[in-house]
Protein backbone atom coordinates (compact mmCIF):
# COMPACT_ATOMS: atom_id res chain seq x y z
CA UNK A 1 0.00 0.00 0.00
CA UNK A 2 1.58 3.41 -1.15
CA UNK A 3 0.24 7.40 -1.54
CA UNK A 4 -0.92 7.34 -5.36
CA UNK A 5 -0.21 11.45 -5.96
CA UNK A 6 0.66 14.52 -4.72
CA UNK A 7 3.58 15.53 -2.60
CA UNK A 8 4.04 11.83 -0.68
CA UNK A 9 3.73 9.93 -4.46
CA UNK A 10 4.95 6.28 -3.80
CA UNK A 11 5.28 6.95 -0.06
CA UNK A 12 4.44 3.30 1.46
CA UNK A 13 2.45 3.14 4.25
CA UNK A 14 2.45 0.47 7.08
CA UNK A 15 -0.57 -2.16 6.40
CA UNK A 16 -1.33 -5.30 8.92
CA UNK A 17 -2.03 -8.67 7.64
CA UNK A 18 -5.44 -10.64 7.86
CA UNK A 19 -8.76 -9.10 7.44
CA UNK A 20 -8.82 -6.74 10.97
CA UNK A 21 -8.24 -3.93 8.72
CA UNK A 22 -9.24 -3.99 5.19
CA UNK A 23 -7.38 -0.78 3.42
CA UNK A 24 -8.91 0.72 -0.05
CA UNK A 25 -6.65 -0.57 -2.79
CA UNK A 26 -4.00 1.61 -4.45
CA UNK A 27 -5.80 1.64 -7.78
CA UNK A 28 -9.50 1.83 -6.75
CA UNK A 29 -7.95 4.54 -4.17
CA UNK A 30 -6.41 6.22 -7.55
CA UNK A 31 -9.73 6.14 -8.94
CA UNK A 32 -11.39 7.74 -6.74
CA UNK A 33 -9.09 10.66 -6.33
CA UNK A 34 -9.28 10.70 -10.44
CA UNK A 35 -12.70 11.74 -9.98
CA UNK A 36 -12.50 13.87 -7.02
CA UNK A 37 -9.07 15.79 -7.54
CA UNK A 38 -10.27 19.05 -7.77
CA UNK A 39 -12.16 18.94 -4.85
CA UNK A 40 -9.35 18.10 -2.77
CA UNK A 41 -7.12 21.31 -2.76
CA UNK A 42 -7.41 23.03 0.63
CA UNK A 43 -10.55 20.58 1.69
CA UNK A 44 -11.46 19.41 4.81
CA UNK A 45 -11.33 15.84 4.91
CA UNK A 46 -12.80 13.53 7.74
CA UNK A 47 -12.11 9.51 7.06
CA UNK A 48 -14.81 7.67 9.21
CA UNK A 49 -14.18 4.10 9.45
CA UNK A 50 -10.41 5.15 8.44
CA UNK A 51 -8.34 2.23 9.10
CA UNK A 52 -5.09 2.59 7.87
CA UNK A 53 -5.63 6.31 7.15
CA UNK A 54 -4.92 5.86 3.47
CA UNK A 55 -7.74 7.75 2.03
CA UNK A 56 -7.29 10.70 4.31
CA UNK A 57 -3.57 10.45 3.51
CA UNK A 58 -3.95 10.54 0.13
CA UNK A 59 -6.23 13.80 0.48
CA UNK A 60 -3.41 15.24 2.44
CA UNK A 61 -0.63 14.29 0.04
CA UNK A 62 -2.98 16.19 -2.58
CA UNK A 63 -2.88 19.65 -0.57
CA UNK A 64 -5.97 18.94 1.43
CA UNK A 65 -6.12 21.43 4.49
CA UNK A 66 -6.59 19.62 7.25
CA UNK A 67 -7.55 15.47 8.26
CA UNK A 68 -9.71 14.06 10.84
CA UNK A 69 -9.73 10.02 11.14
CA UNK A 70 -12.14 7.97 13.18
CA UNK A 71 -11.78 4.44 13.81
CA UNK A 72 -13.00 2.54 16.94
CA UNK A 73 -10.03 -0.39 16.22
CA UNK A 74 -7.15 0.70 18.99
CA UNK A 75 -5.00 -0.95 16.26
CA UNK A 76 -6.38 1.06 13.42
CA UNK A 77 -5.83 4.32 15.42
CA UNK A 78 -2.55 3.25 16.21
CA UNK A 79 -1.57 2.25 12.63
CA UNK A 80 -3.37 5.98 11.50
CA UNK A 81 -0.65 7.20 13.85
CA UNK A 82 2.10 5.50 13.06
CA UNK A 83 1.19 6.28 8.70
CA UNK A 84 0.89 9.56 9.58
CA UNK A 85 4.59 9.98 11.52
CA UNK A 86 5.96 8.54 8.41
CA UNK A 87 4.20 10.69 6.40
CA UNK A 88 5.18 14.07 8.56
CA UNK A 89 1.65 14.82 8.43
CA UNK A 90 0.82 15.25 12.28
CA UNK A 91 0.50 18.97 12.38
CA UNK A 92 -2.51 18.64 9.49
CA UNK A 93 -4.71 15.76 11.34
CA UNK A 94 -6.21 14.53 14.03
CA UNK A 95 -7.09 10.91 15.13
CA UNK A 96 -10.30 9.71 17.17
CA UNK A 97 -10.55 6.58 18.73
CA UNK A 98 -14.68 6.27 18.49
CA UNK A 99 -17.38 4.05 17.16
CA UNK A 100 -19.21 6.08 14.57
CA UNK A 101 -22.52 4.23 15.15
CA UNK A 102 -22.57 6.37 19.02
CA UNK A 103 -22.72 9.38 16.65
CA UNK A 104 -20.25 12.01 16.17
CA UNK A 105 -20.16 13.79 19.05
CA UNK A 106 -16.22 12.79 19.12
CA UNK A 107 -15.53 15.57 17.06
CA UNK A 108 -13.95 18.31 17.96
CA UNK A 109 -16.43 21.58 18.47
CA UNK A 110 -13.49 23.90 16.85
CA UNK A 111 -12.95 21.13 14.07
CA UNK A 112 -13.94 23.57 10.90
CA UNK A 113 -16.98 22.14 8.66
CA UNK A 114 -15.77 19.39 6.31
CA UNK A 115 -15.68 19.61 2.83
CA UNK A 116 -15.03 15.84 1.97
CA UNK A 117 -16.44 12.86 3.72
CA UNK A 118 -15.02 9.18 3.31
CA UNK A 119 -16.88 6.24 4.64
CA UNK A 120 -15.74 2.67 4.27
CA UNK A 121 -17.09 0.90 6.83
CA UNK A 122 -16.86 -3.28 7.35
CA UNK A 123 -19.27 -4.50 4.61
CA UNK A 124 -22.93 -5.88 4.97
CA UNK A 125 -22.93 -4.66 8.47
CA UNK A 126 -25.66 -1.91 7.86
CA UNK A 127 -23.03 0.92 8.74
CA UNK A 128 -23.15 3.05 5.11
CA UNK A 129 -27.28 3.48 6.46
CA UNK A 130 -25.98 4.81 9.72
CA UNK A 131 -23.46 6.61 9.02
CA UNK A 132 -25.34 8.00 6.26
CA UNK A 133 -27.96 9.15 8.54
CA UNK A 134 -25.31 10.43 11.64
CA UNK A 135 -23.65 12.66 8.73
CA UNK A 136 -27.22 13.89 7.64
CA UNK A 137 -28.41 14.91 10.75
CA UNK A 138 -25.22 15.94 12.14
CA UNK A 139 -23.85 20.10 12.34
CA UNK A 140 -20.23 18.99 11.03
CA UNK A 141 -20.59 19.15 7.34
CA UNK A 142 -19.60 22.06 4.93
CA UNK A 143 -22.13 23.95 2.26
CA UNK A 144 -21.59 22.05 -0.97
CA UNK A 145 -19.92 18.99 0.35
CA UNK A 146 -19.64 15.34 -1.30
CA UNK A 147 -19.90 12.54 0.54
CA UNK A 148 -17.40 9.29 -0.83
CA UNK A 149 -18.99 5.78 -0.12
CA UNK A 150 -17.32 2.44 -0.48
CA UNK A 151 -19.74 -0.40 -0.29
CA UNK A 152 -20.45 -3.66 -1.08
CA UNK A 153 -22.89 -3.88 -4.63
CA UNK A 154 -25.38 -6.35 -2.18
CA UNK A 155 -25.48 -3.69 0.26
CA UNK A 156 -28.59 -2.05 -0.32
CA UNK A 157 -27.49 1.95 -0.38
CA UNK A 158 -29.77 4.22 2.01
CA UNK A 159 -32.07 6.14 0.75
CA UNK A 160 -31.22 9.98 0.17
CA UNK A 161 -32.38 12.73 2.18
CA UNK A 162 -33.77 15.79 -0.52
CA UNK A 163 -30.43 17.27 -0.02
CA UNK A 164 -28.40 14.87 -1.64
CA UNK A 165 -28.00 13.62 -5.01
CA UNK A 166 -26.41 10.15 -6.43
CA UNK A 167 -23.24 12.46 -8.24
CA UNK A 168 -21.64 9.11 -10.00
CA UNK A 169 -21.35 5.39 -8.96
CA UNK A 170 -18.62 3.14 -10.10
CA UNK A 171 -18.24 -1.05 -9.67
CA UNK A 172 -15.16 -2.21 -9.02
CA UNK A 173 -15.16 -5.84 -8.77
CA UNK A 174 -17.41 -6.48 -5.61
CA UNK A 175 -17.14 -3.00 -4.58
CA UNK A 176 -19.15 0.61 -5.38
CA UNK A 177 -18.21 3.84 -4.19
CA UNK A 178 -21.16 6.07 -4.46
CA UNK A 179 -20.44 10.03 -5.01
CA UNK A 180 -22.84 11.90 -3.21
CA UNK A 181 -23.25 15.50 -3.37
CA UNK A 182 -24.89 18.01 -1.27
CA UNK A 183 -27.41 20.05 -3.41
CA UNK A 184 -28.86 22.71 -0.70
Amino acid sequence: MRVIGGTLKGKKLAGVRGTAIRPTADRLRESIFNIIARRVVGAVVLDLFAGTGAFGIEALSRRARAAVFIDNSRMAVTLIHRNLEMCRLQDRAHVICWDVTRGLAALPMSQPSFDLVFLDPPYNQGLVRIGLSLLRHSQVLAPGHRLIVEHSITEPFAPLADNYRLHDQRRYGKTLVSFLECVV
